[in-house]
C-alpha cells in the first residue's frame, strides 16, 4: 500500500523556527520530524511513500532522501501554490503515483497507533474512506467527529452503521461538546474520493470532500495509543520529552538507556559538567566545567555550553553557543544561535537562527526573537 504525507504547510504556529526551515525537516530530538512518520508506515509494511511538499521542498528532500535500505520508497510531488489538504491528493492521482487504496496522513503528527487496525476496519466495513479517531483530553481546540455509536451524550444515536460518520463540529463551543474524538489526520481512501476534488486549486479535504462523503460511505474508527499535533512550540517540546521519556514508541527512544539518557561520543564534556537525565547529547558538543544539561534536555550537534552555563527543559539546534553562566529554561534555540554569557532566556522563549542574545540580557518568557536578530 501507498501513503501521502501532506508535508505542504508553512508551519506558521512554530515561526520563527520554520522562517528558515520547513517544519517537516525541523530536528525533533535526533532526527528529522518527517523521519518518525517515515518509521511509522515502515512498521506498518507501507512499501511507497509520496511526501507532498510545499515551502522548503528542496530542504525536505535534502533532510529525508529517497527511502533507506530496506524501508519505504520515498517519491515527492510539489506545490507550486498552496494546495490545501486534499489537493495534494488529486495531484499525486494525476500524475498516476496513488493505487486503489492508499492512506493519506498530516505531516505534523507524532503518533504510535495501528494503522493495521485502521486498515482492518476499512476493509470489514466497505466504506469508501476511514477516518482514524482519537480521544482528546481538551476537545475544544479540536474539530470534532460524531459517529454512529460512538459516545453522543445527547439523545439517541441516529440509525446508522456503527462508525458511519454523522457530523463535524468545527471547534464548538464548550457548551455544544459531546463527544470527545477528533481526527488523528490519518485517512484510508478508495481511489473513486479522488472524483470528489477539483484538479490545480486549494481544497480542504476536512471542509469539502469530508462532508459530502457524509451518509455517502464516510467512516470513523478510533484508535487508542499515542498521538500529539507538533505544531506549536508547546507541544514541539511536549513531543520531544515524551520521546525521551518512553511515552510514544519511536527509534529515537530505543536508543536511549533506561534512565532517558544518551552522550554520544566524539564530543568533548567536561567531567565537572552535569547531565541528568532524560537527555540527549549529540556528537561534537562542547560541554564545560560546571555546566548543566537537563533534565529535559536536548542539545544538537555542534553546540558549545561554556563554564556554568544551565539548560533545562529545552531544545538547543545544532550549532549554538551558550555563554559562560547563561540560563536557558524551557526555550527552543535554533541553529547557530549565540547566547551571551549570563543572559537568561524563557521560559517559552522560541529563538530563530543565527539570533544573538547579549551578555547579562534577559529575554522575556514567551519572546519570539526572528532570525539574525541581535537582543541586547
Amino acid at each position: 500500500m501507498h501513503a501521502l504525507i501532506l508535508a505542504g504547510g508553512e508551519g506558521t504556529r512554530l515561526r520563527p523556527l520554520t522562517l528558515t526551515m520547513p517544519k517537516p525537516a525541523m530536528q525533533l530530538v535526533d532526527r528529522p520530524f518527517l523521519r518518525f512518520t517515515i518509521d511509522w508506515l515502515a512498521s506498518h509494511d507501507v512499501d511507497g511513500l509520496v511526501v507532498a511538499s510545499g515551502f522548503g521542498a528542496d530542504e525536505l528532500r535534502a533532510a529525508l532522501g529517497t527511502g533507506d535500505s530496506g524501508g519505504p520508497s520515498i517519491t515527492y510531488i510539489t506545490e507550486e501554490e498552496p494546495l490545501g489538504t486534499a489537493g495534494p491528493v488529486r495531484l499525486a492521482a494525476d500524475e498516476g503515483i496513488l493505487g486503489e487504496r492508499f492512506l493519506v496522513l498530516n505531516g505534523d503528527v507524532l503518533a504510535d497507533l495501528d494503522l493495521g487496525e485502521l486498515v482492518r476496519a476499512h476493509e470489514a466495513s466497505g466504506a469508501v474512506a476511514t477516518l482514524a479517531l482519537h480521544p482528546a483530553d481538551d476537545p475544544t481546540a479540536y474539530g470534532l467527529v460524531r459517529r454512529a455509536g460512538g459516545p453522543e451524550r445527547r439523545g439517541a444515536t441516529p440509525d446508522a452503521p456503527t462508525g458511519e460518520v454523522l457530523e463535524f463540529l468545527e471547534k464548538p463551543d464548550p457548551d455544544a461538546i459531546d463527544t470527545d474524538e477528533i481526527s488523528a489526520g490519518a485517512y484510508i481512501m478508495e481511489r473513486r474520493v479522488i472524483d470528489l476534488i477539483p484538479s490545480g486549486r486549494n481544497v480542504s479535504i476536512e471542509r469539502e470532500v469530508f462532508p459530502r462523503l457524509v451518509g455517502r460511505g464516510l467512516y470513523g474508527h478510533v484508535l487508542r495509543g499515542y498521538w500529539v499535533d507538533i505544531g506549536t512550540p508547546e507541544r514541539y517540546l511536549q513531543a520531544s520529552w515524551d520521546i525521551l521519556e518512553g511515552r510514544v514508541r519511536t527509534a529515537a527512544g530505543a536508543r536511549l538507556d533506561q534512565a532517558g539518557l544518551l552522550v554520544e561520543a566524539d564530543g568533548e564534556v567536561d567531567p565537572a559538567a552535569t547531565i541528568q537525565p532524560p537527555a540527549l547529547v549529540e556528537a561534537d558538543v562542547e560541554a564545560a566545567a560546571d555546566a548543566s544539561i537537563g533534565p529535559r534536555a536536548v542539545i544538537a550537534r555542534g553546540s558549545q555550553l561554556a563554564a556554568g552555563a544551565v539548560i533545562s527543559s529545552s531544545v538547543v539546534l545544532p550549532g549554538a553557543r551558550i555563554g559562560a553562566g547563561a540560563r536557558v529554561n524551557e526555550s527552543i534555540l535554533a541553529p547557530g544561535v549565540r547566547i551571551g554569557a549570563g543572559a537568561r532566556v524563557g521560559p517559552g522563549a522560541v529563538l530563530g537562527e543565527d539570533s544573538e542574545i547579549a551578555p547579562g540580557a534577559e529575554v522575556e518568557a514567551g519572546a519570539r526573537v526572528p532570525p539574525g536578530e541581535y537582543l541586547a
